[in-house]
């Protein structure tokens, strides 16, 4: 589980600004949050934060290059709204597929999982839920706080999506000087309770997701536990207590990859963080050892398959891998 001691964003007067050219540095970009990202398609990878906080409130634009795992965890007492931008491929959130009219809604202080394509954007809202709960009072919107913490996606029709969207796009633009700090804040909390006023929940409608996750849960908990160790789809059965045929089908359903391509993008993402964190007296050699790889010749090959890059080059970009800049 990830750490979810993290307080919110204080208000700031200016747009912010991150890139970053490692998934994972990308991820501890984002004000507030706890993040890890594990990159799962071929190629290097560009990350790109917009972000504009507010007190209790912060809105931002997150674009990622590359497919992604994540896990994530935004600051206690508050609640997320992901609103991908329009005409992507579709992502997950805890292995639920996002349509065009879904969003998604996790409570703060809870982890949930993301499963993104390559060249993803998604515009995200995280509020207070005390000063949603007083907004809300003030304009009359009865909050069913059960489904907003309960279930990770939320329906929305398209026309109140495309509106909500433009109204994001504008207020992030980076050039814009428009409005107060004050008028930004009730425009995005107003936005946020219309989406909240017409929403629908969209559960998982069968009962085999629920096992489905119950099997990779087990699975991700083991493996995460023995990374360093050569798991067998065997040892996963066993562990899962299922059929490889089911076991495959959980993974593909619920993550979008195999178990062994999970094993493996997953260790791979584990040097690639312990290469841009290693002490300089630290050898590439040792850190793949560490992590299981023993045929160094084929764990540069794969490497490089999957980062665009070899070993040695994170070793040595690793302390300009990223960029912060304010508007």
């Amino acid at each position: 589980m990830l750490n979810s001691g993290i307080d919110a964003p204080n208000k700031g007067s200016l747009v912010r600004v991150s890139e970053a050219f490692d998934a994972d540095l990308h991820a501890g970009n984002l004000t507030g949050w706890q993040q890890e990202y594990d990159q799962t398609s071929r190629g290097g990878f560009y990350g790109r934060i917009v972000e504009l906080p507010f007190n209790g409130l912060q809105v931002f634009c997150e674009h990622t290059s590359q497919a992604l795992q994540q896990k994530c965890v935004v600051w206690p007492d508050s609640v997320w709204l992901g609103i991908p931008h329009a005409n992507q491929e579709s992502s997950r959130i805890n292995g639920l597929t996002i349509h065009q009219d879904t969003i998604m809604c996790r409570p703060g202080g809870c982890d949930f999982q993301l499963s993104t394509p390559p060249d993803y954007d998604l515009y995200g809202l995280v509020v207070d839920k005390s000063t949603l709960t007083d907004m809300a009072l003030i304009h009359g919107v009865d909050l069913n706080w059960k489904e907003l913490t309960e279930h990770g996606r939320l329906g929305v029709p398209d026309k109140i999506l495309e509106e909500v969207r433009f109204l994001l796009g504008r207020l992030l633009l980076v050039e814009s000087k428009e409005s107060p700090s004050r008028l930004q804040h009730d425009i995005v909390m107003m936005a946020l309770l219309e989406v909240l006023k017409v929403e629908t929940p969209q559960p998982a409608t069968t009962q085999s997701y629920k096992h489905r996750k119950k099997v990779v849960d087990c699975a991700r908990q083991f493996l995460d536990h023995h990374l360093d160790e050569p798991v067998t789809v065997t040892q996963l059965c066993k562990i899962t207590n299922v059929s490889r045929r089911t076991l495959q089908y959980s993974f593909d359903s619920i993550l979008g990859i195999s178990p062994i391509q999970y094993l493996r993008i997953s260790r791979l993402n584990g040097v690639r963080r312990a290469l841009v964190q290693a002490p300089s007296s630290q050898s590439v050699s040792d850190i793949a050892a560490q992590w299981g790889f023993w045929h160094l010749s084929q764990f540069a090959k794969d490497y490089k398959q999957l980062f665009g890059e070899r070993p040695s080059q994170t070793l040595e970009w690793r302390s300009q891998s990223k960029t912060h800049f304010s508007f």
